[in-house]
Formats: structure tokens, C-alpha cells, sequence
């Protein structure tokens, strides 16, 4: 689905729009754009709450908001008739009702690709740390439980030769599969589409088309699909049942596609071996069951946290924003899924 001319002209285009931004961003970013556009930024970097974001988006012509703000239905149909572009900093838009954005001709646009390497790298960090059982160990350095090296001690799991079982084969997938391959794993996925030949063979990726197949054969599972109403609580009980007690599983996508009851459950019995998680179901705020079972490693959302990343992504939508005012639509203009 393309978008057409009514949808760049929909809205005025002011030379110098008024923009509004949730969040606070790199000194550099808010520089340029304050340089460009009549900005209004926050200094303090606390999200803004349900009044303020209504409040933004009566008065401004684009909102740049992030993955902790939700744009939905309701809030767009109170939307001024000055707004016409949100532009999202950040690749996910599943915070934003872009159905609705549309249905009032408001342009949605996001920065995708600025975080797949960064996010790659956090993945990959993350499966070493889990498999070698870090966390656990080095909590025994700090509790002063350590009684010295020994043979059969604080042992983990060697990457080689383990099967990686990727779930959900984008371009954060791929990179994933990139480099794990240098670490000689064995790279099976699944998706909604299978690769081309070309890609599989240059990761050395087998498709698997049965998920729960993949779930049990795999000795670290890796997610990478995006929210929504079909991965929602994606890995409940009957799906983490299905692994091996001997595997792990990692997160870096989004919260919700664990079942993060069932997960405690698998971890605090021993069912699976150990879990890796960057996002949590109701960030920021965590189970606090989660951060004392031994074979968890969690990060707070630092997948994308480089100032390379979010660099890149503040020129993203700083571009978004110029293209619109020059009348011209987006590069990165985000269209609802439509039946």
C-alpha cells in the first residue's frame, strides 16, 4: 500500500513547524532542531503524562514521541487540525494507532534500521552472558561467596555447536544470525516468510515453519518479532514447557511476548535453564521475582542505548520532519496494516 497525494497535502506545511518532543535527546539533536523548527523540548526527560501529550498535540503541527508515550485512538481524535505528522523516535510504532492517525490524515513516521546493529550486539551479549551463567557467578564475587577456581565449579554452556533458534527473521534477526554464525552456532528460524536462498545460505540459516518444533530443538532462543495482537504472550507455560531444561531463552524485542508468570515458573523450577531479558512486560516497572531467580540476566532496555543509535535516529526524524514541511512525503512514513 503506497500513500498518495492527499496524504503529503493534508495538513498545512509551515516553514517553521511547532514541534513538540516528549523526551529528552542528545544535546546535538535538540541543537538542530531548534536551529530548524520553532521545538519545544523537555529539559527534564520525564515522560510526559496523559494531559500534557493531549495538550502537545491540540497546539503543535508535529509530535516526536518515543516508545514510553502511547498515541492511541482516542487521544488522536482530539487531536488540533494543525497536527500533521507524528514523527517517532524509535523503529516500533505499536504505541501509536496508526489506523487512526491515518483516518485523520496525520503522517506517522519512525527510524527503522538506526538500532539493528546496537540491538544485534545486546542480543549477542546477552546469549553469552546467560549460556556462561555471568550474572549467577558474579553474584557469588559480590556476596563474597567465592571460594577460588576450582574444576567442577560455576560452570556455563561453550556457544559452539548449540543450536540458535531465531524468532522472527528481520533485520534484527539477520544481524543476530550474522554473528553467531562467527561463533559457530548452528542457526535455525522462523518466520512469517521464509528468506530467500541467497540469505539462508549466507548465514548458514535453516527455516523451521513449526514453531513449537523450533522451541524444542533449540538450545537458545532468541525473539525478535514485533508486538501485537499474534505475539502477544507468544511464549506462555505450554510453549516454555516445550524447551529443553538445558536452554535459555533471550528477549530484546518487546515485554509482552513472554508470559512473564509462566517464565517464573520455568526458572524457579528448573524447567529451562536460564532467560536474558532487555524489555519487560510492564516497563519500568519489573517483578521483583524475576531479578532474584539465579539464571536471569536482565538489562533495563539498553538494546538501542549507544550514542551512535540515537544519534542516528534524531537525524531520522529530523529528516522525517524537513521532507514533510518541504511538502514531500517521508521517507520513513509508517501505513496502518489493513485487512
Amino acid at each position: 500500500m503506497t500513500a498518495s497525494a492527499s496524504d503529503i497535502s493534508a495538513h498545512p506545511h509551515p516553514p517553521r513547524p511547532r514541534v513538540v518532543v516528549t523526551r529528552k535527546l542528545l544535546p546535538e539533536i535538540e541543537a538542530r532542531m531548534a536551529e530548524l523548527f520553532d521545538v519545544t523540548l523537555n529539559a527534564y526527560d520525564t515522560p510526559m503524562t496523559r494531559d500534557q501529550l493531549l495538550a502537545a498535540i491540540q497546539t503543535c503541527n508535529v509530535l516526536v514521541p518515543t516508545v514510553t508515550d502511547v498515541i492511541d485512538a482516542e487521544l488522536i481524535a482530539q487531536a488540533g487540525d494543525g497536527l500533521g505528522l507524528i514523527a517517532s523516535f524509535g523503529a516500533g510504532t505499536d504505541h501509536i494507532d496508526v489506523a487512526a492517525a491515518r483516518a485523520r490524515r496525520i503522517i506517522v513516521t519512525n527510524t527503522p534500521g538506526v538500532f539493528t546493529d546496537d540491538t544485534a550486539d545486546m542480543t549477542l551479549a546477552l546469549i553469552i552472558l546467560v549460556s556462561r551463567r555471568f550474572s549467577e557467578n558474579v553474584r557469588t564475587l559480590r556476596e563474597g561467596r567465592w571460594a577460588g577456581w576450582a574444576p567442577s565449579t560455576m560452570l556455563g554452556h561453550s556457544l559452539t555447536g548449540k543450536t540458535l533458534g531465531i524468532v522472527g527473521m528481520g533485520r534484527i534477526g539477520q544481524a543476530v544470525a550474522h554473528r553467531a554464525k562467527a561463533f559457530g552456532m548452528e542457526i535455525r528460524y522462523h518466520n512469517r516468510h521464509r528468506l530467500p536462498g541467497a540469505l539462508e545460505n549466507m548465514f548458514s540459516a535453516r527455516y523451521a515453519p513449526d514453531l513449537d518444533a523450533l522451541v524444542a530443538e533449540a538450545d537458545i532462543l532468541t525473539l525478535h518479532c514485533p508486538a501485537g495482537p499474534e505475539t502477544r504472550l507468544m511464549f506462555d507455560a505450554r510453549r516454555l514447557a516445550l524447551m529443553k531444561p538445558t536452554a535459555c531463552i533471550v528477549n530484546t524485542a518487546r515485554g509482552q511476548i513472554i508470559d512473564e508468570e509462566a517464565l517464573i515458573a520455568a526458572l524457579s523450577k528448573g524447567r529451562i535453564a536460564g532467560a536474558g531479558l532487555d524489555v519487560f512486560a510492564r516497563e519500568p516497572q519489573i517483578d521483583p521475582r524475576l531479578l532474584e531467580l539465579p539464571g536471569l540476566v536482565a538489562m533495563p532496555h539498553l538494546g538501542s542505548a549507544t550514542y551512535e543509535g540515537r544519534g542516528a535516529a534524531g537525524e531520522r526524524v529530523i529528516a522525517n520532519i524537513r521532507f514533510w514541511v518541504d511538502g514531500h512525503r517521508p521517507p520513513d512514513q509508517v501505513l496502518p496494516d489493513l485487512p
